[in-house]
């Protein structure tokens, strides 16, 4: 269950008939899919660490304490293995509130982000926030959630929308009735996407 090759053009799924991974959370389908950017990492961190069933947890508890040190798919995939303190859900995916999980969620984002070669500047710390936003929907708006999930598949090609565009976007789609809202948002990001097709390079931003 490998991540979508850059510059590859994002493929329906066959369940939703969304595009794979922007259906999540409500399709198992792109669920599994968005699980396993974060669970693929974690189980080539398990082999290059040669730990057994019985050491996960405090291989897990490790990271946590020191996210700085790791990628973000393995800070979250750590996270997912341990249970909160103060609400027993997984930490850092309790209830919007919870002391112990807000204060996890707020170190995940010191983890490391490496862009892939060919990609925008940031392009990898859009993809983690989006996946971060999709896994935890219970603690953002609809529409916010929204415009994360359908950017979610063309930012895992290689995409990423300008932050005026981004944030042209998401105050569009709060400003329009729910029946508009997904026609509204693919749109946009498909004129988004012809720009570039189209040469258009965004001020300041470089490709690497």
């Amino acid at each position: 269950m490998t991540r979508p090759e850059v510059g590859a053009s994002p493929r329906p799924c066959a369940e939703c008939g969304d595009s794979e991974y922007g259906g999540a959370p409500a399709c198992t389908a792109c669920r599994a899919l968005v699980d396993g950017i974060v669970e693929d990492e974690w189980a080539g961190f398990l082999r290059r660490w040669d730990v057994g069933d019985d050491q996960e947890t405090a291989l897990a508890e490790m990271v946590a304490a020191e996210p700085d040190r790791h990628d973000w798919r393995v800070v979250d995939a750590a996270l997912d293995r341990l249970v909160c303190a103060d609400c027993g859900d997984r930490l850092g995916r309790g209830p919007v509130g919870c002391p112990a999980c807000d204060r996890a969620h707020g170190f995940r984002y010191a983890a490391i982000e490496t862009d892939r070669p060919g990609v925008p500047r940031g392009n990898e710390h859009a993809v983690r926030v989006n996946v971060s936003v999709v896994r935890r929907p219970h603690v953002t708006s609809a529409g916010e959630l929204l415009v994360r999930r359908l950017l979610l598949p063309v930012l895992l090609v290689g995409f990423l929308p300008t932050t005026e565009e981004a944030q042209r976007m998401s105050a569009l789609i709060r400003r329009s009735p729910p029946a508009q809202r997904i026609p509204l948002a693919e749109r946009m990001i498909e004129e988004a996407m012809a720009l570039r097709r189209a040469g258009h390079r965004p001020p300041g931003r470089d490709r690497r």
